[in-house]
């Protein structure tokens, strides 16, 4: 399963104009919304409000269920770079995001996994986004609202996280609804998301 957090950095909540929340602002993926590195994310011909959203996944290595903050870092097998592509127009539709959360081969996930051993817990990590060379967005961990240890926690109450299930930790701000006038991913564009100490996720945009 994949777990999306929205929300998650003040800047991008400013931006939305939302109010804050005691707990984390939760939906989900399903996998075939999802594309690899260097794959091209595809715009549906229903909309032209096609959005990136840069953000850290972190892939769950060991179950658990009710896992405290302490011990969230011995669940994790590693992190790679996501780009929660979201179809701005149909994720307004109703008081729910799932419509435009999961338009098929709308979001990008890799390039690679970088396992747990090599990045210390806890420590900050930078996160980048680049639509056709430009940076749109730029971030560190230490500006999440709720922490990765927090997001496990809270997760795991409700549900048993497995081996394979990823945690997306939400976007900064700077997304393309937000800006004036709005910039929206087209064909022929190029989004590159760029995680320190991960990697850099590159996939072009292509009509779906």
């Amino acid at each position: 399963k994949i777990v999306c957090v929205g929300l998650n950095y003040e800047e991008h909540r400013m931006e939305t104009g939302r109010d804050k929340t005691e707990n984390p602002a939760l939906f989900i993926r399903v996998p075939e919304s999802q594309v690899g590195h260097r794959q091209p994310i595809l715009m549906p011909p229903e909309s032209t409000n096609l959005d990136y959203e840069g953000e850290i996944a972190v892939v769950i290595g060991k179950s658990g269920r009710r896992i405290s903050q302490e011990n969230s870092w011995k669940h994790i097998a590693g992190y790679a770079c996501y780009n929660d592509g979201s179809v701005r127009d149909w994720q307004r539709h109703t008081l729910q995001w799932t419509a435009g959360k999961n338009f098929s081969r709308t979001g990008g996930f890799g390039p690679w996994m970088v396992t747990r051993s090599e990045i210390a817990d806890g420590e900050e990590l930078t996160l980048e986004t680049r639509l056709n060379g430009e940076v749109m967005q730029h971030a560190t961990t230490e500006q999440m609202i709720h922490r990765i240890p927090r997001l496990i926690n809270y997760i795991s109450t409700f549900t048993t996280l497995e081996p394979g299930d990823v945690i997306v930790t939400g976007t900064p701000g700077g997304v393309g609804a937000r800006r004036n006038p709005p910039v929206w991913m087209k064909p022929g564009d190029t989004v590159e998301i760029e995680v320190s100490k991960v990697g850099v996720l590159a996939n072009t945009i292509k009509a779906g």
